[in-house]
């Protein structure tokens, strides 16, 4: 919700300047998003006369200019059209920033005529989209002074964020109210001003009680549409309203004035009496944005005979939209159900600040003054005659009561506000409060307390204050989000604060997310037999008297114990098994010392995916399922897995061909994993005829990098603004080149530009001589502030192949 300093004082009368206000605006729950000040941008730029104009030398159309700024002469070169002598206009001076592009004024030569600023149009300082000309002053403006001060620029702009719940601060009106209720200043009074009606009111009727249950309207014969006043349209046009006419901006005016939606039909267009109905299935209406909808049964719509102008309480028609030869207009005040509007935006996927304001429920005892205030306005600033108004059905205007007790401010948010306080509070939001207040007196020598019992009656604009505790936050609030105590939940004697490590923090998230991905945990000894330790490469420690020959060696891997459990459920009749375990493995001659390593290793045997009807045989797992479980648990450990290279090379307990290492470069082993050797799942009782293939993997968390001590490990996210573009290279390379080189130089061709490198396809036969492969890879190109050009991508698409040549790759035909 946005709204200027000057706008707000129309309602509030106060004293206060910009920071109390924003201030009190963050402390009564309305929070300040931002402020801008268009005459900031602008202090650069002066009112300026033109003292000559001459032709340029060398270009038809330009002139030479000498202008006054207050400071002497200066020469400048201009080449709008309307630029002549005597002229009074707005000159930016060197150093100043246009505010439509960004760009500095400096002294240059243009064509070999000096320059010395720019004489500017509207556009170029974002105050409209006239360009035909340099903008043209009364003779009478101050020559020197800055244009922003002397037009009345100097009104900031404040943006608010509106919870749900508010809807009455969906209009500038409903926000004064609240500062006033804190003690910023006086609500002024609202003037309804009462507008003779001549004849009978419009046919308008309301078949739909449930989404529509009030059509309230009139009629002005005779308008004359045209161009805002300069008031209305610059408030407008501050708050980014795009001013279109004086019919139109009345509308858009009285809704963020008043947080009062309205529409305007031109009666020229309509055939018969508006009803507000239930959509019928197959109808359509052309909105007010170029868009063809399609309603249904469960929208409200506007139509006549003929056709449906509006979707009601969202969006108007096109067809029946005020124009600018408009001369009768009907204008219409209604009310929409909150729920319905909601629903019918849903489905349509359509939004506007007219549902916007619907759905959060408009103030339902506002239409009567709403549309006279409407009428008002038009008969005011387009001439022509009003009708009398028609009423069609009835808001839902019944009073709610809430019995309350102002001590309960006091137990619910611990803020101790005075009863007499309260009151005043509730009475300046818009709430009636009746009842007693709490007494003392001494019965028989006793000090008895009686305590208050009021009913309070909730404005028609509040529908959100359904109970008491709603009462206990309307006080709150007023008085100050910032003076509800922090209290500290007791804490029960002997429970220690909490003294989980980083380390220990990055295994609980690892041992979670295994388990999220199906993996059941596994918790076995730290020891195996010496065989066991030989068959994932020997262990360094060997108890001298161990509890049994079974357990002598201390673990190397996690690997033995995990395939012995894995064996233990595939003996019990289990068709599938996923296991894993985060323990230590235990290694001596470390040069830093430690000798123990934090590990997580997995298992996965037997049936990937069950037999079925869809599938057929039985899915077995393969080298891939492996890689996949070991970047979701480095991810889940805070690993940098975009930056991974893939090796092969895995330890002994692993197939050389069906297996490999993750990396963060060549030294730094992360993972390892792929299809289980066949000598050690044969060693372990695993054979393919019981338990298929057999995949594991091991993440050896000591090696992650620790993150910073201080600052961020990466800035914050921005989604990008344009759409990424895709583009697929297939090269043709040696057999013995890594497929993961590959893609790694492809990436690396335009860091910038490519943020990402995947291999799709992999092709070896018909059409690809022996000894070679074809590689297929989609990139990813992410713009950033443009689109990218033609020759962008060519010359992006260029350096790709050449980084595939350097490693023998040739792009294929």
């Amino acid at each position: 919700m946005k709204f200027t300093l000057n706008w707000l004082k129309t309602h509030l009368k106060t004293d206060a300047d910009l920071p109390t206000i924003l201030k009190g605006l963050t402390n009564i729950g309305l929070e300040v998003e931002g402020v801008e000040n268009p005459a900031e941008k602008l202090g650069a730029f002066r009112i300026a006369k033109v003292l000559t104009a001459d032709p340029h030398p060398q270009a038809d159309k330009l002139q030479v200019l000498t202008v006054d700024a207050g400071d002497g002469a200066l020469q400048v070169v201009c080449g709008a059209p309307n630029a002549r002598a005597g002229l009074v206009g707005v000159f930016g001076t060197e150093g100043a920033v246009v505010p439509v592009n960004g760009m500095v004024l400096k002294k240059t030569a243009i064509r070999g005529v000096e320059s010395n600023g720019m004489m500017c149009s509207f556009r170029e300082l974002e105050l409209g989209e006239d360009h035909d000309g340099i903008i043209e002053l009364s003779a009478d403006a101050p020559v020197g002074q800055v244009y922003a001060a002397w037009a009345g620029l100097d009104d900031p702009v404040i943006d608010v964020s509106i919870t749900p719940n508010r809807q009455d601060c969906m209009g500038v009106r409903g926000i004064a109210r609240d500062l006033a209720a804190a003690g910023l200043g006086t609500l002024n009074a609202i003037v309804v001003p009462t507008v003779e009606g001549v004849g009978p009111g419009p046919d308008v009727r309301t078949d739909d009680a449930d989404g529509c249950p009030a059509f309230f309207a009139r009629t002005v014969k005779g308008v004359k549409n045209g161009a805002s006043p300069e008031w209305m349209a610059k408030r407008l046009k501050a708050i980014g309203q795009k001013p279109i006419s004086t019919l139109v901006d009345i509308t858009n005016y009285i809704m963020i004035d008043l947080g009062r939606p309205l529409h305007v039909y031109d009666m020229a267009t309509l055939k018969g009496p508006l009803v507000a109905r239930k959509g019928r299935p197959g109808e359509q209406v052309l909105a007010l944005n170029g868009k063809t909808y399609t309603v249904d049964e469960t929208m409200t719509v506007i139509a006549d005979d003929e056709a449906v102008h509006d979707i009601g309480g969202i969006m108007g028609g096109e067809h029946s939209g005020a124009q600018d030869g408009t001369t009768d207009v009907l204008i219409e005040c209604a009310y929409f159900t909150p729920e319905r509007i909601a629903v019918t935006g849903q489905k349509l996927a359509l939004t506007s600040d007219a549902r916007g304001r619907f759905e959060r429920g408009v103030d339902p005892a506002f239409l009567d003054d709403g549309l006279s205030i409407a009428t008002y306005l038009v008969t005011e600033l387009c001439g022509g005659t009003a009708s009398e108004a028609t009423y069609a059905g009835a808001p839902p205007v019944a009073v709610k009561t809430v019995t309350y007790d102002p001590a309960q401010c006091l137990a619910l948010a611990g803020v101790d506000v005075t009863d007499s306080e309260q009151k005043r509070i509730l009475e300046s939001l818009g709430f009636a409060v009746h009842g007693n207040d709490a007494t003392f007196e001494y019965q028989d020598g006793v000090p008895v307390t009686t305590p208050a019992n009021w009913t309070v009656s909730v404005p028609s604009w509040r529908r959100d204050v359904d109970d008491w505790p709603d009462i206990v936050e309307e006080v709150v609030r007023i008085v100050g989000l910032d003076q509800v105590p922090s209290t500290p939940l007791p804490r029960a004697p002997g429970v220690a604060r909490p003294t989980a490590t980083a380390e220990q923090l990055i295994e609980r998230r690892v041992r979670r997310t295994a388990a999220a991905r199906g993996l059941a945990e596994a918790i076995n000894w730290s020891f195996l037999s010496e065989k066991e330790a030989a068959s994932v490469g020997g262990g360094d420690w060997t108890l001298a008297n161990p509890i049994s020959e079974d357990l002598k060696v201390m673990r190397p891997s996690l690997l033995p114990g995990l395939l012995s459990a894995t064996r233990r459920n595939m003996d019990r009749g289990a068709t599938a098994v996923r296991l894993f375990e985060l323990g230590r493995r235990y290694f001596a001659g470390q040069t830093d010392g430690s000798w123990e390593r934090a590990t997580v290793g997995f298992v996965l045997a037997g049936e990937k995916v069950a037999r079925g009807w869809q599938t057929g045989k039985a899915q077995p797992f393969s080298a891939f399922d492996a890689k996949g479980e070991v970047i979701a648990l480095l991810a889940a450990a805070g690993a940098p897995v975009g930056n991974l290279q893939s090796y092969g090379e895995a330890s002994i307990a692993y197939h050389p061909g069906q297996s490999g290492t993750l990396r963060l470069g060549p030294k730094v082993v992360l993972a390892e994993f792929g299809v289980l050797h066949p000598s050690l799942a044969k060693q372990f009782g695993l054979s393919s005829s019981l338990a298929g293939t057999v995949v594991a993997g091991e993440i050896f968390l000591d090696a992650i990098p620790a993150k910073r001590a201080n600052g961020f490990m990466r800035a914050p996210y921005a989604p990008p603004a344009l759409q990424a573009v895709k583009r697929d290279f297939a090269f043709v390379i040696d057999q013995a080149v890594d497929a993961d080189a590959l893609v790694r130089a492809v990436k690396g061709a335009d860091k910038k530009a490519i943020v990402d490198a995947q291999l799709f396809d992999v092709f070896v036969g018909p059409g690809v001589e022996e000894g070679k492969k074809s590689l297929a890879i989609e990139i990813t190109l992410q713009p950033g502030e443009k689109s990218f050009s033609q020759e962008e991508l060519d010359a992006i698409s260029a350096a790709v192949v050449k980084a595939a040549e350097k490693l023998g790759g040739m792009l294929r035909a």
